[in-house]
């Protein structure tokens, strides 16, 4: 079968039947799976890709028509195209997902994924900064007095105190906080649907009381709001937001292009584990369904260790 890169060709628009059965898979994954926005944003795009793709193969009938052959020249037309190992992986495992929802559905009588495997992609430790620079980023906001400026710090102190997604730190609600001065704690919604509570430690709570008490009442202007962190306009922040301040912040400390919203995450995760929290713990607080996720770290710090041993004991030459 010719590639045939749908970039070069008008994509067709989508036959209904097709896109009601993706419709259907992307509820599926919505309502039964509990998979947040952002997971189902992925996969209705990497899907609507797939779709644009089968549209432009000659004689194709939806979804039922779709061999294996035709998914691997999907794959190989997205690295003809040059997406990375990553990207692909997770447009092959959107695919297998969506094809074993379609076989138990009863929609198709054959899945061609089966056994189709993933490319394999090589992990890649996530990265953090050092004490000093969180201490510096974190230092930032805190310059200022503006309402702005007193949510800023809250939101940053409260993500690197918690190791909360930053999805999970803007959906937060006013309710979300247990604002006990002997024992303060937040609850957040992870993934799948699961809550769980993170105590909140002495700085975070201050710059967080802070913020409720003479940042939040007037950026509320008056409206009926149960968002925690609100933009200008008194509506709750987004995670677009969210990134441009937390740019804003990095650029100031002069911290470069590479903090990005995930950062102070992966920092408070590999803090705590130098710091003697154990793992499990840290897998808690993070939010991790699996340990497995969580053992990345130990070899972030595994590597610090071995960094300060070797610069302690230089090789003789």
């Amino acid at each position: 079968m010719a590639i045939v890169s749908p970039e070069r060709l008008q994509k067709p628009d989508l036959p209904s039947s097709m896109r009601q059965h993706l419709n259907s898979f992307l509820t599926f994954l919505s309502v039964e799976k509990g998979s947040s926005g952002n997971t189902v944003a992925a996969y209705r795009n990497d899907l609507q890709q797939l779709a644009d793709f089968i549209g432009t193969i000659p004689g194709s009938d939806g979804w039922a028509s779709v061999d294996r052959t035709a998914i691997q020249d999907f794959i190989l037309d997205l690295k003809q195209r040059g997406y990375t190992e990553t990207s692909v992986a997770r447009k092959v495992a959107a695919t297998r997902s969506f094809f074993a929802f379609l076989s138990a559905e009863g929609t198709i009588a054959d899945n061609p994924t089966e056994g189709l495997t993933s490319p394999r992609v090589g992990k890649t430790l996530p990265k953090a900064i050092s004490p000093n620079e969180v201490d510096e980023l974190l230092e930032q906001p805190a310059r200022r007095a503006t309402p702005e400026a007193k949510r800023d710090r809250a939101m940053l102190e409260l993500l690197y105190a918690t190791g909360m997604r930053v999805t999970e730190l803007v959906s937060l609600d006013v309710s979300s906080i247990t604002a006990d001065e002997s024992n303060p704690f937040v609850r957040c919604m992870g993934k799948g649907a699961k809550e769980r509570t993170i105590p909140i430690h002495d700085q975070a709570f201050e710059a967080l009381t802070d913020y409720l008490d003479e940042g939040r009442p007037v950026l509320i202007r008056g409206k009926n709001e149960p968002a925690l962190f609100l933009n200008r306009r008194g509506d709750r922040l987004t995670r677009q937001g969210f990134w441009l301040i937390l740019k804003g912040y990095a650029r100031a400390a002069n911290l470069g292009e590479d903090v990005t919203p995930h950062t102070l995450r992966h920092s408070f995760a590999t803090h705590m584990l130098r710091g003697g929290m154990p793992l499990r713990n840290v897998q808690e607080m993070l939010g991790h369904a699996n340990i497995s996720t969580t053992q990345v770290y130990t070899h972030l710090t595994s590597e610090h260790v071995r960094e300060v041993y070797e610069k302690a004991h230089p090789r003789s030459k």
